[in-house]
């Protein structure tokens, strides 16, 4: 009988580059990597809120290191990208965090203005940081890619329309990717988040919040950020180099219930 294989749990001394970091599942995240002994890149547009992040970080006894970061721009990811790299000497694991709410009306006022935003920040950025990491993943014998989208991509909420293609964009992305880059053994998976408790929801009222959340939710609450966290550290570990292609709904129950 075959022997049963010894994998690796641990991201000790991989580097990691977190974008939206600053932030909600971002900052969650990264807090993670660093906890259990990654070296992290803290990156987003928030120059305070990186640098919170990462004293938070480094209080905890975690390595960390910050770069503002503005995901709409190309040249600024790939020199990013290039400082990490250098600093840190790898990139093992990218994790396509950075988003922002991107909804608008088909006929609404600034529809285009919208939808080229939504696609540029939220689709187009992604592929960027995987092609700006991939020479530096190429070289870990564990690179994984986690890209984050919404469960807005596997149903969409009226009036969400540049959002919600955007996100189904990121879904697509993530197959094409783990199909391009399996043979390369860097796997490529993907989150998709419901209703969590981040700036994004803030504004929601707690009261409208657990009216959609028992009405939609198997476990009739959002979430938090940790919890997402979590499943996305899961995907990144040695151990999960079997699983790519992967889209992971963290939503409570809100895709599968029906009433």
């Amino acid at each position: 009988m075959e022997a049963i294989k010894k994998l690796d749990r641990s991201v000790k001394g991989r580097g990691v580059i977190v974008t939206g970091a600053a932030s909600g599942m971002g900052r969650a995240t990264a807090h993670l990597f660093a906890q259990e002994g990654a070296i992290v890149a803290v990156t987003d547009i928030n120059e305070d809120g990186i640098k919170t992040v990462v004293d938070e970080i480094k209080a905890e006894g975690g390595k960390a290191q910050g770069w503002r970061l503005d995901v709409f721009d190309h040249d600024t990811i790939k020199r990013v990208v290039g400082e990490i790299a250098a600093s840190f000497g790898r990139i093992d694991i990218l994790i396509n965090n950075a988003g922002f709410g991107a909804f608008c009306r088909l006929d609404g006022d600034g529809f285009d203005a919208v939808w080229d935003r939504a696609l540029a920040g939220l689709l187009t950025a992604q592929q960027r940081m995987v092609r700006a990491a991939l020479p530096h993943l190429r070289k870990s014998d564990a690179a994984r890619i986690v890209n984050i989208a919404s469960t807005e991509g596997l149903g969409a909420t009226p009036g969400d329309t540049p959002y919600a293609v955007a996100k189904t964009g990121v879904i697509g992305l993530t197959h094409a990717l783990a199909v391009d880059l399996g043979p390369e053994g860097i796997t490529v998976n993907c989150i998709c988040p419901g209703p969590i408790r981040t700036g994004l929801t803030n504004s929601i009222p707690e009261k409208h919040k657990e009216i959609f959340a028992n009405r939609r939710s198997a476990m009739k609450r959002y979430g938090y950020p940790e919890e997402v966290a979590h499943i996305t550290f899961s995907l990144c570990l040695p151990v999960a180099s079997y699983l790519t292609g992967a889209v992971i709904p963290v939503d409570g129950g809100l895709m599968i219930r029906n009433a």
